[in-house]
């Protein structure tokens, strides 16, 4: 699908272009939306450049996806999609500034460019061009990045608090629940570090192409400030897995520290029962001369005696303090 925006009193409209038409010269931002081979070419005729294929986008390469052709900067960038479902998951998305058009292509549906959209389709600087639009995306992108990271700063909260302080009416937290919570926070943390790196990466390359492209001052600051935001952002990430992994450890000495409750019981009452289960097996004995058989009380004292061997060592556990 393609999207082409255009400045009109004051705000950014959207403007339909009819298949075979050419987009409007006064043009600041194309979107393309997984296009097809036809907007492509159209794309490319209209800019003067090349839009580069799904293959290539997905590049690791940090020459791949950051560099300058034609006169026009190419930056591809790993964005989040899908942060609040059950399946969240990163689209790489193409950002080419050319002559101060912005054309981006992608492949998904993140959600700052809907924020971005709404916003410049409200109010948005008469003089806008794609170097405006690109800077309006980055810092979506980054303050998006950042609501992400506080979700799951108080959900890792949440967790923390329902292993190291259950509450009593809800009875012990199933460990297998909380290992999967931890799992997805794990995960989703991880796309979103992955994101604001390949973030940082574009502010660094605008940031060096700035002087080229004779941006002015507030512009360049603004990059400047984007860039220690998604230092912070990183920071705070790093901070936020370390305390995933310190309740994963947490949470396994817990179950250790309830596994080794159970088998403690277990070893009491094998201990208990041990000496009893010796003096029942002791006159259980089928021999014909035992002295004890024709007592005429052997088995009230052999069961006093059994009690009396269970009795004292379960005594002796509970001065010691070990039950």
């Amino acid at each position: 699908m393609l999207s082409v925006y255009v400045p009109r009193d004051g705000m950014l409209e959207r403007v339909t272009v009819e298949p075979g038409a050419q987009p409007p010269e006064h043009a600041v931002w194309i979107d393309l939306i997984t296009p097809t081979v036809q907007e492509d070419k159209l794309v490319e005729q209209f800019l003067g450049i090349a839009v580069p294929t799904r293959e290539e986008m997905q590049e690791i390469e940090v020459s791949s996806r950051l560099y300058v052709e034609n006169g026009a900067r190419y930056m591809t960038a790993t964005l989040m999609c899908q942060s609040e479902t059950a399946t969240p998951k990163t689209t790489a998305v193409t950002f080419i500034l050319s002559n101060h058009r912005l054309a981006t292509v992608r492949y998904d549906d993140p959600r700052p460019f809907a924020i971005v959209e709404h916003k410049l389709g409200r109010a948005c600087s008469p003089k806008i061009a794609g170097d405006g639009v690109l800077m309006d995306l980055l810092d979506a992108v980054i303050d998006r990045s950042a609501d992400i990271l506080e979700r799951i700063g108080a959900e890792i909260d949440q967790i923390s608090h329902t292993i190291f302080e259950p509450e009593q009416d809800a009875g012990p937290p199933s460990y297998n629940d909380v290992l999967k919570a931890l799992g997805r926070k794990g995960d989703l943390l991880s796309k979103v570090r992955e994101s604001l790196v390949s973030i940082g990466r574009v502010l660094l390359f605008l940031a060096n192409e700035a002087e080229t492209m004779k941006w002015a001052k507030d512009m360049r600051t603004q990059v400047q400030s984007m860039r220690r935001d998604v230092v912070s952002l990183t920071d705070h990430a790093s901070y936020i897995g370390n305390k995933v992994t310190f309740l994963l450890d947490a949470m396994l000495g817990v179950v250790n520290i309830q596994q080794n409750a159970i088998i403690k019981i277990f070893s009491v009452a094998a201990v208990v029962l041990m000496p009893p289960t010796l003096v029942a097996s002791i006159y259980g004995m089928n021999f014909k001369h035992m002295p004890e058989l024709d007592f005429e009380f052997g088995y009230p004292l052999a069961i006093g005696v059994m009690i009396l061997a269970a009795v004292l060592p379960y005594m002796w556990f509970k001065w010691k303090k070990w039950l």
